[in-house]
């Protein structure tokens, strides 16, 4: 299973037309896809395939269709006449999502047609509503072809996937209630986003499990196993057991709150990595050309080595990086050329050289900002006690320390906000959450950011989530002296990363044929003598979590699987990626 090749093999087949469009085309697409494609592909590639224009159907900039005004007399008149009645004899292909707007788009794209002929591709499984829309605008009988290609997500990495899609923690308490409706598209769109994640990948799981805690998991689990018994085209062959698993953010909202020190984690939280792209802009002694940045595993081969590099192994690998251009440049000295010879070396090594100038200057900057953040932020102080809130139970040390941080000059607001939340979740019931209020308050941190606390109480306090997140008093305490004995014997970078996931927890008790019905049941493909630990462990696990994942998630499955080849292998997905600013600004939205 891998999620990036299994979209650039779909991107592949489109922009030939599926091997039914030679020559120069047009590549049209809407928002979503656009992301999609540039996830897998520069747009470097794609016009080298013969792709003579990558266009946007739903831009009025890129589409004279759109631009169309009402006259005084009634009739409507265009920007560019001229394109609406004179074809291009250029092709197009139309890669899209399933949606009534998309079809409205291509209802209208047809009416007055721009190219020769239109080879369109869905993103997922098309209604014959919007079949019949098309077909019915379709006068000249330009449509060469429809078919569905199943990418409506975004592949980050070979084993994350991500659907972009925002404001979801809500789902999570409307589900069941009378506001649900409110978040309807939201829920069709996670419902949709699994379901292309079955397809693309080409699993039909043989088991589907979800998290009881969550009605919406359960919700979605279901709705999901009605369409594909109810639908063939899941319906794959299979040399192994495939699992589905939902499971919900507000089971862990531990994990979104922590800082991180892997290379791709800490971009996301310090800096934003958004449809991979790093905006530098504002920061000190940054060049204008650095302002804004791509960070793509797909094309940048030292970001796909470093991309779960922690922040020592970092700083090494851009010295080393930093090294070996110096000694690339110095065999192409322009001052040593002597010859007719030298010279063309230099000229055709010259492109290759400038773009190798542009990466390592890249990563130099990208470096340099992330330790003027750490530094400026004290964020080595306080990851360290984040850590230890979530990781161990000692009430009075925690206390204590908590009080200094709110109290420090040192520790910036949303610091204070987080250590607070970490706080108010692990010692909901024992500890003491409005005198620490009080002196987040007199800290700085200000009355509407305090009453993020209950918030996210109510979203995944102990009366809600799971039993995972603590576990039972005997287990925090054997897992403290566990994680002690480790930083002792390995280092004190351990302290930094001591945390694991309730997803990773998860993960190991499926391999271990023990994860438990009472937390987490089977919908389908429930097996003989189930929850006796002992149950059969799949070859394909394929997650899936409502409200978004993290990065520190990705990379402990990242970490899993190179150390499981062969055995069993996960993919993850989520309705988007946090980092601690987005699951905040969610919790905002929340009642």
């Amino acid at each position: 299973m891998d999620s990036v090749e299994a979209i650039r093999t779909y991107v592949d087949r489109i922009v030939t037309g599926d091997g039914k469009c030679r020559g120069m085309k047009v590549l049209l697409l809407d928002a979503s896809t656009t992301q999609v494609v540039s996830c897998v592909y520069s747009q470097t590639e794609i016009l080298s395939r013969e792709v003579y224009l990558v266009s946007r159907l739903d831009d009025s900039s890129q589409n004279p269709n759109l631009g169309e005004t009402i006259n005084e007399n009634g009739s409507s008149s265009n920007v560019n006449d001229l394109a609406l009645t004179m074809p291009s004899h250029l092709k197009a292909v139309c890669y899209l999502r399933p949606t009534e707007i998309n079809a409205g788009l291509l209802a209208r794209e047809l009416a007055h047609p721009r190219f020769s002929e239109y080879h369109i591709f869905f993103s997922g499984v098309v209604s014959g509503g919007l079949l019949r829309l098309i077909a019915e605008n379709d006068e000249q009988e330009l449509v060469k072809q429809v078919q569905e290609f199943y990418g409506d997500f975004l592949p980050i990495n070979e084993d994350l996937v991500t659907l972009n899609c925002r404001n979801t923690l809500a789902m999570s308490m409307a589900t069941g209630t009378a506001w649900a409706r409110d978040h309807a598209h939201l829920y069709e769109r996670n419902r949709r986003g699994i379901e292309g994640m079955l397809l693309s990948l080409r699993k039909q799981p043989t088991q589907i499990r979800y998290q009881r805690s969550s009605a919406l998991s359960q919700q979605l689990a279901r709705d999901v196993s009605d369409s594909i018994a109810s639908d063939q085209i899941f319906h794959f062959r299979s040399g192994g057991g495939v699992l589905l698993l939902v499971l919900d953010r507000m089971d862990d909202p531990v994990t979104p709150l922590l800082s991180q020190w892997t290379y791709q984690a800490m971009v996301h939280e310090l800096l934003g990595l958004n449809n991979n792209r790093v905006i530098l802009k504002g920061a000190p002694n940054i060049a204008k050309d650095l302002e804004e940045v791509v960070l793509s595993a797909q094309q940048d081969e030292f970001f796909r080595k470093n991309r779960h590099s922690n922040f020592g192994e970092l700083g090494e690998a851009i010295q080393q990086l930093l090294q070996d251009y110096q000694k690339h440049t110095q065999h192409h000295d322009p001052s040593k050329l002597n010859s007719i010879e030298d010279m063309q070396r230099f000229m055709d090594k010259f492109p290759e050289l400038r773009s190798q100038s542009h990466n390592v200057s890249k990563h130099v900057a990208i470096m340099g900002e992330l330790a003027r953040l750490v530094e400026i932020c004290s964020l080595m102080d306080v990851s360290q006690f984040e850590q230890e809130l979530a990781c161990a139970d000692d009430h009075t040390a925690h206390m204590k320390e908590l009080m200094d941080k709110l109290a420090s000059p040192m520790v910036k607001i949303p610091d204070k906000l987080r250590l607070g939340m970490l706080y108010a979740l692990r010692y909901e019931d024992s500890g003491n959450v409005n005198l620490v209020k009080t002196a987040m308050s007199r800290g700085g941190v200000s009355e509407d950011m305090i009453q993020l606390v209950d918030t996210i109480l109510r979203y995944g306090g102990a009366r809600v989530r799971g039993p995972g997140l603590y576990g039972e008093r005997e287990k925090d305490l054997m897992t403290k002296m566990t994680k002690s004995i480790l930083t002792s014997v390995q280092g004190v970078s351990n302290v930094y990363a001591q945390h694991v996931p309730v997803l990773m927890d998860i993960i190991q008790s499926i391999v271990r044929g023990k994860l438990k019905m009472d937390s987490h049941p089977y919908l389908v493909g429930k097996p003989p003598g189930a929850g006796m630990g002992n149950d059969p462990v799949p070859e394909d696990i394929i997650v899936f979590m409502a409200g978004g994942v993290t990065y520190e998630e990705a990379t402990k499955i990242e970490e899993f699987n190179r150390t499981n080849p062969g055995k069993v292998r996960v993919i993850l997905g989520g309705s988007t990626i946090h980092n601690s600013t987005s699951f905040l600004e969610e919790l905002k939205n929340l009642p």
